[in-house]
């Protein structure tokens, strides 16, 4: 079966591929947006969304949608049990979002999609691309969608398909990193908690770290750093995590754990983001550390911008502005791996010596009124504007 031929297909449809469609929408350049996964089927690891991102969604209509539903912490605090080392404040930036907003990557999928439908677009789901074959009158994809093969033509075809991207193999773009020593896992729970629900927290311990962020509706989403992680974590594990890691002497309770998984990360970098007329974003860009929440919103941001390139270059029949987005969000990526590299081995530091010393540095750093505020900036990557 042969599609009519288009032209940007989107391959993937993460909160990446889904803010690239409704910004082309937006612009009047309808794109085809293709995904191998039914709806709702995506986990939902990310859970932090930016005051950059919110500021470049503004314009799409999605920002106030993500401030309804979100829940606003404007405080992330790095504490060593009970002891607070360092606090980093959002209330002072120079934005109209100066905090963080906790919403869930399905959250913020569904009101992308919603805007991405309202603008006239939608989502191609179960549909499994199989071969990418650049040619003199564009780009041949094959696919299957359900029990059809599919034969697609487009001028563009942007792999916003995660870290296992088959576009980036296709186009056999190298993945350059590498991987963390450690094993992660993460819950989303319902619970009694001591802190401020106005606080994303950082614990170190003797351990490992583990991180405690609210989430809407009383909920609150935990990642722990573990020497080997079973494939389902239990209820039981991350009490036992809390337990060790968490306040001292506090009472915490989990009342029903809503799901739970296991993960290695990586840091990698795609060696370049366009080969001809295929383009990458997002997680097929880049992947590295959930350290500071940066992973969603890079890729957002990716898409936002990528949107505007692309269409110039389509309007202007001038493509050398998608030289321009490459050079910038390269530059970007590396910058963000940079950070949450250096975050993660800070924060996973197993010499006791080395921890006392970071202990200090960081409660030192953490009464430095300008070292706050430039971590606060990093953070909400304003400093990508």
């Amino acid at each position: 079966m042969n599609i009519a031929p288009r032209d940007i297909v989107i391959v993937g449809a993460g909160p990446t591929g889904l803010a690239l469609a409704a910004e082309l929408h937006r612009f009047g350049v309808p794109a085809l947006v293709l995904d191998m996964q039914a709806a709702g089927e995506n986990t939902s690891r990310a859970c932090v969304v930016h005051a950059r991102t919110l500021e470049v969604l503004e314009p799409g209509g999605a920002t106030a949608e993500l401030l309804a539903q979100g829940l606003i912490v404007p405080i992330f605090r790095i504490r060593d049990r009970s002891k607070v080392l360092a606090t980093v404040t959002f209330k002072d930036l120079k934005t109209d979002y100066p905090f963080t907003l906790m919403c869930p990557q399905s959250q913020v999928e569904a009101i992308l999609l919603s805007r991405l439908e309202a603008l006239g677009g939608s989502v191609e789901r179960q549909c499994k691309v199989i071969g990418i074959h650049p040619g003199k009158a564009g780009i041949t994809l094959h696919a299957i969608h359900g029990s059809d093969e599919q034969t697609i033509q487009a001028k563009w075809v942007i792999g916003c398909d995660g870290a296992h991207s088959f576009v980036r193999e296709q186009a056999a773009i190298p993945f350059e990193g590498g991987a963390y020593d450690e094993s992660f896992i993460l819950a989303d729970v319902e619970m009694e908690w001591p802190l401020d629900q106005k606080e994303v927290t950082l614990f170190y311990s003797e351990q490992g770290l583990v991180v405690v962020a609210p989430l809407p509706g009383n909920h609150f989403r935990i990642v722990a750093t573990v020497h080997q992680a079973s494939s389902e974590p239990s209820q039981a594990d991350f009490e036992s995590i809390l337990a060790e890691r968490g306040p001292q002497n506090a009472a915490i309770s989990i009342r029903r754990m809503v799901w739970s998984s296991r993960f290695h990360i990586q840091h990698r970098v795609a060696r370049t983001l366009r080969q001809g007329h295929i383009v990458l974003a997002g997680d097929a860009a880049h992947v590295h550390s959930p350290a500071g929440g940066q992973g969603m919103n890079t890729g957002i941001q990716d898409a936002v911008s990528l949107g505007n390139a692309l269409h110039h270059a389509i309007s202007a029949g001038d493509d050398t502005v998608l030289d321009q987005w490459e050079t910038e969000r390269l530059k970007i990526a590396h910058s963000v791996v940079d950070l949450t590299d250096r975050l993660t081995r800070l924060a996973t530091l197993s010499s006791p010596v080395l921890k006392f010393v970071r202990n200090i540095a960081v409660e030192l750093l953490g009464s430095l009124p300008f070292a706050q505020h430039a971590m606060a900036e990093t953070l909400a990557e304003l400093s990508h504007r």
